[in-house]
C-alpha cells in the first residue's frame, strides 16, 4: 500500500500507551494451542513483525482483538488493559492440556513510534537494550511503524497529543482500533477489514468461529466495511450517523478534523453515490472511499 501524502509529523515515541497492557504466552505447545483459536496464521508470523488477531465467538463475531508478535519462547499479545484478565481467563479455558504459560503483565510499557515528514524515524531516543521493537505490518514498510515494549519499568503516560497523532495516522491509512472504531461482540472479522491485512487466515484450518467467517468469505456476504472519510470541513463527533436521503448509511468512528474512519453499510453507499444523493454527516457533506491496501469493492446491485 502506498500513499502520495506527507507522512504524519510527530515528536514521539509517544509515552506508555497505559490503557493496553501485555500478556505472554510460553512454552513448548504455545504456537500450536494459539494458532488453533486465533484467527491470524502464526506459523507465517516472523520474528519483528507485528500482526494483527482475533478471537471470535462461535458464530463469527470479534469477542477481542489484539496485536501479536514472537518472542523467544512463545508469544507476546497487545491488548486493550481492561478486558486483558478476562481474555487470560479465556485462554486458560482454551488451553485444557496445552503445555503453554499464560502470564499478564500488568506493568509493562508500550510505546510507539513511526516515520515522520522529515524521513527519519522517530525511535532513536528508545534504548533497544530497554525495549524489544516489532513493525506493525498493517501500515506500509515506509511507514515504520513500530511498538516498542518493555516488560516492567516506568514510563510516562502517552498524552492525549500522543494519541491524537496516533489516531491520524491511523485514519490515513485506514486501520480500525477496537473501542475507538467498533464494539467487541457486534462486528465480523470483514465489517473491520480484517481480513485485508493477515488478521484473518483462510488457509491454515480451524480456528474459533471459523465455519461462519469462510462462509462470508467465500460467499462474498460482507456488506459493513471500515471506509475512510473526508469532507471539506471539520466533521462532527464520533458516533454521529452518516445519512443519505433521510435514511441511515453507517456511523463516524475515529475522527481528526475533516478526515475520520466509518463504519458503514457498503451497498447503501454505493447505492447513494449511484443516484447523486449527498452522505451527510450531521450537516457536514462527506467523501466515502476504500482504504488503498483493501480488495474488496462497492457491490453492485441495489442495496437491501
Amino acid at each position: 500500500m502506498t500513499t502520495t501524502e506527507p507522512l504524519t509529523l510527530f515528536t514521539g515515541p509517544t509515552g506508555n500507551l497505559d490503557d493496553r497492557t501485555q500478556i505472554l504466552v510460553r512454552g513448548p505447545e504455545a504456537e500450536t494451542f494459539l494458532q488453533s483459536i486465533f484467527t491470524a496464521d502464526l506459523a507465517s508470523l516472523e520474528t519483528g513483525i507485528l500482526r494483527a488477531s482475533a478471537l471470535l465467538s462461535p458464530q463469527g463475531k470479534i469477542q477481542f482483538d489484539f496485536l501479536i508478535s514472537r518472542i523467544e519462547d512463545g508469544f507476546r499479545i497487545d491488548i486493550a488493559k481492561d478486558v486483558a484478565e478476562i481474555f487470560a481467563k479465556r485462554l486458560t479455558l482454551y488451553r485444557l492440556r496445552a503445555k503453554a504459560e499464560i502470564i499478564v503483565l500488568n506493568e509493562s510499557i508500550i510505546r510507539l513510534s513511526w516515520k515522520t515528514d522529515s524521513g527519519s524515524s522517530e525511535s532513536d531516543s528508545i534504548s533497544l537494550e530497554s525495549y524489544q521493537s516489532v513493525r506493525d505490518e498493517r501500515f506500509p514498510e515506509e511507514a515504520n511503524v513500530l511498538r516498542h515494549y518493555a516488560e516492567s519499568g516506568s514510563a510516562s503516560a502517552a498524552t492525549q497529543s500522543d494519541r491524537a497523532a496516533w489516531a491520524a495516522l491511523r485514519i490515513r491509512y485506514g486501520i480500525a482500533e477496537g473501542g475507538a472504531d467498533f464494539i467487541m461482540n457486534d462486528v465480523f472479522p470483514h465489517d473491520i477489514n480484517f481480513e485485508q491485512f493477515s488478521g484473518v487466515s483462510f488457509k491454515k484450518g480451524c480456528f474459533v468461529g471459523q465455519e461462519v467467517v469462510s462462509r462470508m468469505q467465500h460467499r462474498g456476504t460482507a456488506r459493513r466495511r471500515i471506509l475512510q472519510v473526508t469532507a471539506q470541513a471539520d466533521l462532527p463527533a464520533p458516533d454521529t450517523p452518516i445519512i443519505a436521503d433521510g435514511k441511515e448509511v453507517g456511523t463516524l468512528r475515529s475522527v481528526n478534523g475533516s478526515n475520520a474512519l466509518a463504519l458503514v453499510r457498503i451497498d447503501r453507499v454505493k447505492d447513494a453515490m449511484d443516484k447523486n444523493i449527498p452522505l451527510l454527516a450531521g450537516e457536514t457533506e462527506v467523501t466515502l472511499t476504500i482504504p488503498a491496501y483493501a480488495k474488496f469493492t462497492f457491490p453492485e446491485g441495489a442495496a437491501d
